[in-house]
């Protein structure tokens, strides 16, 4: 059994019952991680401090993540409650629904901007602000989809979004392990989440995951979280700058 007693994380993405935050956030807490769960803001605050009422010990933050003044005080904060991090996991991701449903051609480039500077730039500028409290190295982790490297219809601009995700881990994992970071990203399956809400046939896409994926079903969230915490774990110490795929095979599928 994995003891993560002692060990603080951060997760930034936590919106309710169906995120995968969630599934992470329980999988951490019952390993013994001290949680730090923020969320985006004033609005989201009161079903997210429901759920965080759930994880005894666990702290509630507000943090938009592409503000840096409100990075840059979380962290204060987090520094003086805590002193050091050991795990941080981003799970967020956003893309203007019109730049979703629409012709990926017709992409307009106001959504390109939101969509990486929320998608992509959030693991940059929140990593660097980590880095410096995670003093005995530590594991940073976010959330792809198999979309970054194949197409898959509807996903359109998130697509783009998760490839330059991806990269992005790769760059972090380069710069972060001589201090003894390591980042890496879990590509999970389609999970019935408030973001997969915006991606047009997402019950389409259900089925057919679940029809040619060699286990024949559907990943849950606390799969994803099994992930995560072993990622978070001494188990996990040499492996930095990967993709773990969660997607019970889909990706190993020719047709």
């Amino acid at each position: 059994m994995i003891d993560l007693t002692g060990k603080t994380a951060v997760i930034f993405g936590l919106a309710n019952k169906r995120s995968i935050a969630w599934g992470i956030a329980q999988k951490l807490h019952e390993a013994g991680s001290t949680l730090a769960i923020c969320y985006q803001n004033e609005r989201m605050r009161l079903e997210a401090e429901g759920l965080i009422a759930e994880l005894p010990g666990a702290t509630g933050f507000q943090c938009d993540v592409t503000n840096d003044n409100e990075i840059d005080a979380l962290f204060v904060q987090l520094k003086e409650k805590y002193g050091k991090l050991d795990t941080v996991v981003h799970a967020v991701a956003f893309a203007p629904v019109a730049d979703l449903r629409g012709e990926f051609i017709n992409t307009s480039r106001e959504g390109f901007r939101v969509a990486m500077d929320v998608s992509v730039f959030s693991l940059i500028a929140v990593s660097r602000a980590a880095a410096p409290l995670m003093t005995d190295g530590g594991s940073i982790m976010t959330l792809s989809y198999y979309a970054a490297e194949k197409v898959v219809p509807n996903y359109n601009l998130m697509a783009l979004a998760k490839s330059a995700l991806e990269s992005g881990v790769r760059y972090l994992a380069w710069n972060l392990g001589p201090r003894g970071i390591r980042v890496n990203a879990i590509s999970a399956g389609p999970i019935k989440t408030l973001a997969a809400r915006g991606v047009g046939d997402l019950s389409d896409m259900l089925r057919e995951h679940a029809e040619r994926a060699p286990l024949k079903r559907n990943v849950d969230q606390l799969e994803v979280g099994d992930s995560a915490l072993f990622l978070a774990s001494p188990l996990s110490t040499a492996i930095t700058g990967e993709v773990l795929y969660v997607d019970c095979g889909y990706n190993i599928m020719g047709f």
